[in-house]
């Protein structure tokens, strides 16, 4: 059976077992990555987002409130004991301290791929799933929707070679994501469901190998469009925090950028 049926049919099985259910996969920062959670490991991720200024740049006033911040706590688990096939699934609740989205708090997410080399030699990873899936609700009055976004996408990614003394250059990752039209709007309220999805990531490893460094980026202007920039310390095989800074291109839709704390634990 072709790989490409095998993916098909295995997602719609998690679809329809899962029924509404399924927020955010194994990712970089902010956007997707290639890597799935290992076969019978659950991973347990707690991530904030605070406003990096006090006063909304998108309110219409100089009285404007301030941008609520984001926290988000998720599991996500390996269902799957192949080791050219692996998938993920899980769940996210995410609260912004704003309606109509905390009205949904609760979404999900399915992530299927295969590592580098596993099709053939040189090749690259690939992944398609879901996450923020949910029931979607319209962001015409309410720009901050992220419960019901329902965004499918796909990737690629490569670790550049080392050449010579010089080691890796790091992992280059590149996708395209597609998602509700409901809720993903631009400030002027015209559907802005989709985009690019790139990243680049490397393990410091000539300072530590729990040293690790990632840059990602989401296009469009919805609400999460956005250039990511972080870091992780890895202070156990199961425990890491990465510490981040999110710039979004579109204020007015996204509010003021974030500093993010990421805390990944996995068991066992």
């Amino acid at each position: 059976m072709k790989l490409g049926r095998i993916l098909a049919m295995a997602s719609t099985a998690v679809v329809l077992a899962s029924g509404v259910a399924m927020a955010t996969p194994s990712t970089q920062i902010w956007i997707p990555s290639t890597d799935v959670q290992a076969y019978k490991t659950l991973h347990l991720g707690i991530d904030n987002y605070f406003r990096a200024s006090a006063v909304s740049k998108s309110a219409p006033t100089a009285s404007a409130q301030r941008d609520a911040n984001v926290m988000d706590i998720g599991l996500t688990a390996g269902v799957l004991p192949f080791e050219k096939l692996q998938m993920e699934i899980g769940f996210d609740y995410l609260v912004i301290a704003n309606n109509p989205n905390d009205n949904h708090p609760v979404s999900g997410n399915f992530k299927l791929a295969t590592p580098e080399d596993s099709l053939f030699k040189w090749s690259p990873a690939l992944a398609v799933g879901m996450y923020n899936i949910g029931f979607s609700q319209s962001a015409s009055n309410a720009p901050y929707i992220t419960a019901g976004q329902n965004i499918m996408y796909a990737l690629t990614a490569k670790t550049l070679p080392a050449i010579g003394p010089v080691p890796s250059l790091g992992r280059i990752s590149a996708g395209y994501y597609n998602g509700s039209r409901r809720a993903l709007h631009n400030y002027d309220t015209k559907v802005d469901n989709d985009g690019l999805l790139l990243s680049w990531d490397r393990t410091i490893s000539e300072i530590s190998d729990k040293l690790w460094l990632g840059v990602d980026y989401m296009s469009g202007h919805n609400v999460n469009s956005s250039l990511n920039v972080g870091a992780s310390w890895a202070f156990s095989k199961n425990v890491s925090v990465i510490f981040g800074y999110d710039i979004y291109k579109d204020k007015r839709v996204a509010g003021n950028n974030t500093f993010t704390t990421q805390l990944d634990i996995n068991f066992p």
